[in-house]
C-alpha cells in the first residue's frame, strides 16, 4: 500500500499568532484535503496554540513544534517541553533540524535524547538528517546521514521506530536555491530506508527538504522513494503553499 505523502511547513522564526491565523484563513480558502496526504505545520512556539485553533477540525492536518527540550519540566529558561507543546496543541515535533545542529550546536546525543522524549511523551517525531556542502564534496553524505540516524535510533524499540518519520535535508540546499536532484535525493532515501528496514521498521516515511518550491516539488514527488517534503520559505505564502500541497503525484 502506498505511504501517505506528508507536506510539512516549517515556518521557522516567522508568523506571530495573528499572522498565523491570517495564513490559515487564506490557505483554507484555497485548500481541499486529499485523502492520501497529510499536512503538518510547524509554527514558532508562540504561535502553536493560535495555529492549532485556526486549523482545528481540518482533515489530515497536524500542528507541530520546531524543537523540544528532553526534560518534561524544570528550571530551563527559554526551553519548551513535550508536555507544554502538547498543551498548546502540538501533535508532532521537528527534531534535529540542521539549524539546531549547526547554529545552536545540538549534538547527535542531544538529538537522540529529544527523539526519546518525544516518543515517550506521545508526539510523532520528524527527525532531520543531512550533510553539509564540504561533507558532500568529500563523498561523506552516506556516512554523515547514517551516523545521525543511528545515533537518534539508539535504544528505540520497534514501536517507537514505527512512529519515527525522517526528513533528509542536505544542509547545502537549505535556503540556497539549490536542491538535490530527484535521483540524488532518492538514492539517499533508499539508504535511509535500508537502515530502518534492518532495524525492523518496514513502512517508514522519509521526506525531502531543501529549497523545495512550486517549481520543483512535482519532480521531487515523482520519485517513489520520497514520501513528502519539508519546506521552509515557500511555506510562508498561503497561496503558494496551497498550490504546492495540491500538486498531483505522477
Amino acid at each position: 500500500m502506498p505511504r501517505h505523502l506528508v507536506f510539512a511547513a516549517n515556518w521557522k522564526m516567522h508568523l506571530a499568532p495573528a499572522e498565523a491565523r491570517e495564513f490559515a484563513r487564506q490557505f483554507l480558502a484555497r485548500h481541499a484535503p486529499v485523502p492520501d496526504r497529510e499536512y503538518w505545520f510547524f509554527p514558532s512556539a508562540v504561535s502553536i496554540e493560535a495555529t492549532a485553533t485556526a486549523f482545528a477540525g481540518v482533515p489530515q492536518t497536524s500542528i507541530g513544534i520546531q524543537d523540544v527540550y528532553w526534560d518534561p519540566k524544570g528550571a530551563f529558561t527559554g526551553a519548551t517541553s513535550v508536555p507544554l507543546a502538547m498543551g498548546a496543541g502540538a501533535t508532532v515535533a521537528l527534531i534535529g533540524h540542521s539549524e539546531r545542529r549547526h547554529i545552536f550546536g545540538e549534538t547527535d546525543a542531544e538529538t537522540a535524547k529529544k527523539v526519546r522524549a518525544v516518543l515517550a511523551g506521545g508526539l510523532t517525531p520528524l527527525l532531520c538528517v543531512g550533510e553539509k556542502l564540504d561533507q558532500r564534496e568529500r563523498g561523506e553524505t552516506e556516512a554523515v546521514v547514517l551516523r545521525q540516524l543511528r545515533a537518534a535510533c539508539e535504544g528505540i524499540d520497534q514501536a517507537g521506530l514505527a512512529r519515527l518519520v525522517i526528513a533528509y535535508e542536505p544542509v547545502w540546499a537549505i535556503g540556497t536555491g539549490r536542491n538535490a536532484t530527484p535521483a540524488d535525493a532518492a538514492a539517499v532515501h533508499r539508504r535511509i530506508r535500508q537502515e530502518l528496514l534492518a532495524r525492523g521498521a518496514a513502512d517508514s516515511r522519509i521526506l525531502y527538504g531543501g529549497s523545495v518550491n512550486l517549481g520543483n516539488a512535482g519532480a521531487l514527488l515523482a520519485e517513489p522513494e520520497l514520501d513528502g517534503v519539508l519546506v521552509g520559505g515557500a511555506s510562508l505564502d498561503p497561496v503558494g503553499w496551497a498550490a504546492v500541497v495540491a500538486i498531483p503525484r505522477r
